[in-house]
């Protein structure tokens, strides 16, 4: 089996990876950070995502796995402490693969320049950058509402707890094939209207956003953030490709919800 690791940098991070690569290599794995069979995350939930970014086009082959050095993290379930334990079980190869969606983000330009496609983990935003963002929002085709406001956000069912849950979206459990589409600071008044609430839209659903006016736009996909220009179009729609995590033991996630968001105490 041959494995890589991502750190986040910090001493801490940097310590558990020097540690859990000789440990590995003692076992006589090989570490291959082009070509890897599991990614090792050590750092918190963004070190995973940029994991995954780093390995997108190998998603399929590729297994996560996350070990935090801060917050219980909802991708990260092992600890500094447990670092043993979890090389071991790696080397014997004591984990099954459990399979996440993701969201495919498709941005297609005025010109006859050809559409940008990415993959989202946690979300994907759209803003202005410099007016209040006006776009017509298309559900299958259908016009659905013209949304005015600071910007939407489409989540995945993984990513349900972070910016789309400071929305005020519902938190949506990792198994089943969905996105839901956010509101940030809509314009509500006697003149414009938006739904109002977060829609959750099933895997054979597409959201299409039509610019009314201005044509470039701030596009987050997770971490990154990406100015584009002269767009016709932007995208929304359950992946064909999923995310692979090994799983080494139950990681229930409405316990990780309970112990992230009521009971922060209860991680040790």
């Amino acid at each position: 089996m041959k494995f890589a690791i991502q750190s986040r940098g910090d001493a801490v991070s940097n310590e558990l990876k020097d540690t859990a690569m000789r440990y590995l290599r003692s076992f006589d794995l090989a570490y291959d950070e082009q070509h890897p069979d599991i990614v090792l995350s050590i750092g918190g939930d963004g070190t995973l995502l940029h994991a995954f970014h780093k390995y997108r086009s190998s998603s399929s082959q590729v297994a996560f796995v996350g070990l935090h050095t801060g917050h219980l993290g909802f991708y990260a379930d092992w600890k500094p402490h447990e670092i043993e334990k979890l090389v071991i079980s790696i080397a014997k190869e004591e984990f099954k693969f459990i399979e996440y969606p993701l969201l495919e983000v498709t941005v297609d330009y005025q010109s006859s320049e050809d559409p940008a496609t990415y993959l989202a983990l946690n979300e994907s935003t759209v803003k202005s950058p410099d007016v209040t963002l006006v776009m017509d929002v298309f559900l299958n085709e259908m016009h659905f509402e013209t949304f005015r406001g600071d910007g939407l956000c489409m989540s995945t069912p993984s990513g349900s707890t972070a910016y789309n849950k400071a929305l005020g979206g519902a938190i949506v459990h990792p198994s089943l094939e969905a996105i839901q589409l956010s509101e940030i600071a809509s314009i509500n008044n006697r003149v414009f209207r938006t739904v109002g609430s977060p829609l959750v839209l099933p895997k054979h659903h597409t959201c299409t956003l039509k610019p009314v006016k201005a044509v470039d736009f701030m596009v987050t996909v997770d971490h990154l953030q990406l100015l584009h220009k002269d767009v016709s179009s932007i995208s929304y729609r359950v992946a064909e490709e999923k995310v692979r995590f090994a799983r080494f033991r139950p990681f229930p996630f409405w316990k990780r919800v309970h112990d992230s968001f009521i009971d922060a105490g209860s991680e040790d």
